[in-house]
This record gives structure tokens, C-alpha cells and sequence, in this order.
């Protein structure tokens, strides 16, 4: 009887639990587990090489930050000109340096000294910084008592300000070269005060004048070149005034205030001319002062030599335009601009020569080019502008003021900067965010921000001329 026999499996049913299966799965296995140390332990050691590399360098650099701050502490308070610190600061714009100023005492200490900002207007110079905007009323005598400011800068917005350091409201009449010349606002008891002050630093210097009345004209004369700052901050501020003489004949005369005396002198120049001031009040380029005036021609007058100029503007016969166009004068890169906006586009002309009335044709652009650049902001700008034929209405495109190649301008009620280098357009507000006057002979002033300091020493004081607080 042939025995049982139990089946047995063959090796390759059960070759995942066989002996030899089983050590090979642990072979590979422990293979692969050496392999992901192996490669751990080299990751970890890179990290950690990383790790330890940067904590070095760290190390180094917080030495080497050490080491510098200990060197500027003691090159910072024997510094002059010809040290390297000094002279790469020196180049760096006003802005850096503001917050430049808070590193240490020692920064601080050599950003305000005096042979230091002298060294970097120099090598710098001053940069339009934005534009103060202050409305005016038609027909009553008060004064509005805020403005706004208008930085050039995209990434700023317009603010609504009043110079709260001023121990009270004012009203701008003059910027140049960082200072800011106001006065104290009406209605207001005689006499009025007229304030120069650098809004930077809140640091001001006043005096008071009697006889004023708020269509007065002023205009500040700061040159931190031909008049170096590295002693002492001097300004002249010129009041410009329009008489009548017996022949019923117009004619303007001018005051000089020296900071440096602090006192007044009328000059012997009397310029004769019927043309009442406009916009763009005394502005100061290549030595000379300038007004606008609303006919053909532009009042100069020199403040060095006290003498006055009519220069004729680069357009004669503006009124035989169907629509007026708008003017401005301005200044850049040192010289004097005049600009006007008609049916033919922005047209940018320069002041070459004085005496011989050389004007150089600058810049120039088509309305047509400008609104096909700028579909959004200027729709149908140019086919409204040709039917616009009626006297009387106001500009439907205003050049308010103009200062380093970029001109502020009003289009119908909307504000915007025009870049004359690049012909960018930049919107910058609704008119009406103004306030509620906006269109009355708002005053539109360029203003730089400046290093400049204002604790100035009168050689001969007047008796109503104060400084800042302070300063004392």
C-alpha cells in the first residue's frame, strides 16, 4: 500500500520566506539603510560646514562693523576734507543722509557741521524735493491758513501741511535753494513778520515790516555757492513794488534786507513798465531775479549790481492766439525757462544770453502725442481743445510752476507732472483735493530740501529780528 506523501511546495511559491530570500531581503535592506546614513550623515555635514562658514564670516563682520564704528568715533571728530569718509558722504544726496544722521553722534555731528553740507551742495547740489500749493480767496482779504505739498517723489502722496515749528500761520511767498520765506497771515495787527526758515530742521530767523498788505511781493535770494554756508547762512529777501507816478505812468520799485546787516535798503533802480506781476514770483536763477508779468515781456532784476532788465519773452503777441495759452517761468540746471502750453503741445524754451535776448529752443511736444501716450488721463483732449474758443474761460491747461526739469500742471481739474527729459506724465491729485479756492492765483512754489543750517550771526541786529528759539 503506497504510503501518504504530504505535496511540498515548490521553492518558487514561497521564495519571499525562504532562508536564502529572507537573508538576501536583509542584505538589500541593510545596503539601503547604510546608503541613507551614508547620505544623511553627508547632507548633515554639509549644513553643518554651511552652519559653522556663515557663524565665521558673522564673526568677522561684526568685528569688522566694530572695528569701523571705532575708527569713524575718532576720525569723525578731526574729519576735514581731505579724509575719505568725508569726501564719499559728501557725494551722497540730502535724503541719505537724513537718516544717515542717526547712526551715531559722531554722523550726526559731521552731517551738520558746516564745511560738510558746504561740500556736498557742491558736489551735489540741490534737487527739486516737490511743490507747495496754497490756495488764495477771490475777493476776501483773509488769508487761507494751510497748503499742500506735492513730493516729486511716485511713492509719496499729497499731504495737507502748515508749518507747525513757526509760532503761527503763514503764508508762503518764496522758496530758493532749501530756505522758505513766509509771512504771518492776514487779517493780523502791523506790523506783519516775515519769516526765513528751512522746514528740515524747523529752524527759522523773522523780522518785521510794517505797511504790508497780502498783495505785497516778495522774493528770497539764497546762493549757498557764490555765498558759501561754511561760516554763516546769508540771504537777501527783495520787495518788489508797483507805483504810479505823476504822468499816470506805471513803474515798480525794489527794497533790499540783508541778513547779513539785518537791515533795509531801497535801491536807486526804478524799472518803468505797465505789466502787472503774474505767477512764478522772483524767480532766482544766474544771478537775477525774475517776474512773470502779463505782457510780452519778463521784469529781471540783478541783486548784486541792484540794476533791472525787461527781457522779452520767446513769443511776442501772445494775445493774437485764438485760445490764450498758458505760461510759466521757471528754473533749471541754473538758468531760467519759460514755458507755455497752447493748441500746438508744451513748448520748453531757455535763457541764453540776457543782454541780447537769446532764447534756445528746449523742448517740445504735440497735444496729439500726449494723448495717445496717455489715453486714461487725457480722452479727446485735443479735439475739446480746438473747440474751446471762448473768451474769458479759464486755461484748459495751466502750467503752474516749473523747477528742474519738471513742470506741475493743471489740465481742466486734475494736477500732473510732466518730466520735460523723459515726456512722462504722472497724475498727482483731483483739484477739488485742494481745498475749495483752487483756481483762484493759487501760489505753486518749488521747493529742495536742504542741508543747510539757519543759526546765522547779524553783524549789525535790528532790533525786530529774531532767531529760532532754538537756536539760542
Amino acid at each position: 500500500m503506497a504510503a501518504n506523501k504530504t505535496p511540498v511546495a515548490s521553492s518558487s511559491s514561497f521564495s519571499a520566506t525562504s532562508p536564502n530570500a529572507t537573508a538576501r531581503a536583509f542584505a538589500l535592506l541593510s545596503f539601503q539603510w547604510q546608503s541613507c546614513r551614508a547620505e544623511a550623515l553627508s547632507v548633515a555635514a554639509h549644513f553643518r560646514f554651511i552652519f559653522f562658514a556663515y557663524l565665521q564670516y558673522l564673526s568677522r563682520f561684526l568685528a569688522l562693523c566694530s572695528a569701523f564704528r571705532k575708527t569713524c568715533q575718532c576720525d569723525f571728530r578731526v574729519m576735514n576734507a581731505g579724509d575719505i569718509p568725508f569726501d564719499v558722504l559728501s557725494r551722497l544726496p540730502t535724503k541719505s543722509l537724513l537718516d544717515m544722521r542717526f547712526v551715531s553722534k559722531e554722523w550726526h555731528q559731521l552731517i551738520s557741521d558746516r564745511l560738510f553740507v558746504q561740500a556736498q551742495l557742491q558736489k551735489t547740489g540741490l534737487t527739486l524735493s516737490g511743490f507747495i500749493f496754497q490756495e488764495k480767496y477771490q475777493k476776501c482779504l483773509d488769508d487761507i491758513k494751510t497748503f499742500s505739498y506735492m513730493p516729486v517723489n511716485a511713492e509719496s502722496k499729497v499731504q495737507k501741511m502748515v508749518f507747525g515749528f513757526l509760532p503761527e500761520d503763514v503764508v508762503i511767498l518764496a522758496s530758493c535753494n532749501g530756505l522758505v520765506c513766509c509771512r504771518s497771515c492776514f487779517p493780523k495787527r502791523n506790523p506783519t513778520t516775515i519769516y526765513v526758515c528751512n522746514p528740515l530742521f524747523k529752524k527759522w530767523v523773522s523780522f518785521e515790516v510794517a505797511q504790508l498788505d497780502r498783495f505785497s511781493n516778495f522774493a528770497l535770494v539764497f546762493d549757498p555757492i557764490l555765498d558759501p554756508v561754511n561760516t554763516s547762512t546769508n540771504f537777501k529777501i527783495v520787495r518788489i513794488q508797483q507805483l504810479e507816478n505823476e504822468q499816470e505812468k506805471m513803474y515798480y520799485t525794489f527794497e533790499i534786507y540783508s541778513s547779513e546787516t539785518g537791515t533795509w535798503k531801497k535801491a536807486n533802480e526804478i524799472c518803468h513798465s505797465n505789466g502787472n506781476l503774474l505767477k512764478n514770483k522772483g524767480i532766482y536763477a544766474k544771478g537775477f531775479l525774475h517776474w512773470l508779468t502779463d505782457t510780452d515781456q519778463i521784469l529781471a532784476f540783478d541783486t548784486e549790481k541792484e540794476l533791472s532788465l525787461l527781457i522779452s519773452s520767446p513769443i511776442p503777441g501772445l494775445e493774437f492766439f485764438i485760445n490764450v495759452p498758458g505760461t510759466c517761468i521757471g528754473e533749471s540746471k541754473g538758468l531760467l525757462h519759460f514755458i507755455m502750453i497752447c493748441e500746438d503741445g508744451i513748448i520748453v524754451w531757455r535763457l541764453d544770453d540776457y543782454f541780447e535776448t537769446k532764447w534756445t529752443h528746449k523742448h517740445s511736444k504735440q497735444l496729439q502725442v500726449i494723448e495717445e501716450e496717455n489715453p486714461k488721463m487725457f480722452f479727446k483732449l485735443y479735439k475739446n481743445i480746438q473747440q474751446k474758443q471762448i473768451a474769458g474761460m479759464d486755461p484748459w491747461m495751466d502750467p503752474l510752476a516749473f523747477k528742474d526739469e519738471v513742470l506741475l500742471m493743471r489740465v481742466y481739474s486734475t494736477i500732473y507732472f510732466y518730466h520735460i527729459e523723459t515726456g512722462k506724465v504722472v497724475e498727482v491729485c483731483n483739484v477739488s483735493s485742494l481745498g475749495p479756492n483752487p483756481y483762484v492765483d493759487p501760489s505753486a512754489i518749488p521747493y529742495s530740501s536742504s542741508l543747510v543750517p539757519l543759526n546765522i550771526s547779524l553783524s549789525q541786529p535790528d532790533s525786530n529780528s529774531h532767531l529760532n528759539p532754538s537756536e539760542n
